[in-house]
C-alpha cells in the first residue's frame, strides 16, 4: 500500500491527477485502513475540485485515526475553500459540471425528499431549516453544497 500512496503522491506532484488517483485507490484495495492514503485521496480530490470526496476521504482517514494531522489539515483547508466560493458566489461551471456527473451527486438530486426541501428553501424557509434537523437530510444538502452543486451564503 505505502508504494502505490508514494506513487500518488509523484503523479500529483507531476499534475497527472487521473494516474494519482488510480494509485491511491490501488493502495487503498490493498489497505483499507491506511490512513495516509485517504489523506492522499483527499488532497487528490481537492486538486481535482471534488472538494465533496475530499471531505468523504479525510473524514474516512479520520475514522480510522482521529488525531491524523494529514487529515485534520486536509479537511479545514477543503473547508475553507468550500466556504470561500460560497462566500465570493462566483461558479465554478467545471467543477459543477463535475459534480454533475458525479452518480452520487446525481442520486442525491433525484431524491424526491431533497428535491422538495430545495424547494422549500425558497418557497418555505421555515420547513426547509427544520428539515435539516435530519442528519441524512443535513449530509445530503452538505454534500450539495460541497460539490458546487449547491451554494449558501
Amino acid at each position: 500500500a505505502p508504494y502505490y500512496n508514494n506513487l500518488a503522491a509523484a503523479f500529483l506532484k507531476m499534475g497527472v491527477f487521473n494516474d494519482a488517483k488510480r494509485a491511491v485507490e490501488k493502495s487503498l484495495e490493498l489497505d483499507r485502513n491506511y490512513v495516509k492514503a485517504w489523506a492522499k485521496k483527499g488532497d487528490i480530490e481537492f486538486f481535482m475540485k471534488e472538494y465533496h470526496k475530499s471531505m468523504d476521504s479525510y473524514k474516512a482517514g479520520l475514522q480510522l485515526e482521529p488525531d491524523n494531522v494529514l487529515c485534520k489539515q486536509g479537511l479545514q483547508k477543503t473547508a475553507m475553500k468550500i466556504q470561500e466560493l460560497n462566500m465570493d458566489g462566483t461558479v465554478d461551471k467545471d467543477r459543477t459540471a463535475h459534480a454533475m456527473a458525479d452518480p452520487e451527486i446525481q442520486r442525491i438530486l433525484s431524491d424526491p425528499t431533497i428535491r422538495q426541501v430545495l424547494n422549500d428553501f425558497q418557497d418555505n424557509p421555515k420547513y426547509a431549516q427544520q428539515a435539516l434537523s435530519d442528519p441524512d437530510i443535513r449530509a445530503k444538502i452538505e454534500k450539495l453544497v460541497s460539490a458546487g452543486v449547491l451554494q449558501v451564503k
